[in-house]
């Protein structure tokens, strides 16, 4: 998948832009999702997605390459602008803690900082897509479909 960044904006009351994440989102501390807002959501958009990965964790032998998957949720409607912390609303995907819905940050031991990116995908396609999904397929069929992204990163070390 090409990441083509667009105008839209994505911000959070609990997380900053390259800062550290506050434990209670991490998967040891509370687990829980943080908040997100988006803006600037392109025309002609049917539904929304949101995911969070973690590019410098090891890789495991999944399909696609989109490092640790932490959290996957998507056929959020186009009106909606905000996931309020600890939000399970939307169908949700697997991450890669093999579960459904937020598995939050967990470097191994020993292995330093990570940075994770939260993704907000506006796409052209109706919010039908079944709960379950693992990122690299949901990626592949959604794909030919995105009118706007952005992300925001934040770092966890623990």
């Amino acid at each position: 998948m090409t990441f083509a960044l667009s105008d839209m904006k994505l911000t959070s009351h609990d997380l900053k832009q390259g800062e550290r994440i506050d434990d209670r989102h991490s998967h040891d501390g509370g687990n829980v999702s943080p908040e997100l807002t988006w803006s600037k959501v392109p025309e002609g958009t049917k539904s929304l997605a949101i995911f969070c990965h973690d590019p410098d964790a090891p890789l495991i032998s999944t399909t696609g390459n989109y490092g640790f998957v932490h959290w996957l949720v998507y056929n959020i409607p186009p009106k909606v602008n905000h996931l309020p912390q600890g939000c399970t609303d939307y169908a949700q995907g697997l991450n890669n803690f093999d579960s459904i819905g937020y598995g939050g940050p967990k470097p191994p031991p020993g292995h330093g900082r990570h940075h994770y990116y939260f993704w907000v995908l506006a796409l052209n396609l109706e919010p039908s897509l079944a709960d379950g999904q693992e990122l690299a397929e949901f990626l592949e069929r959604v794909e030919p479909h995105v009118l706007g992204m952005n992300r925001l990163v934040a770092y966890y070390e623990s």
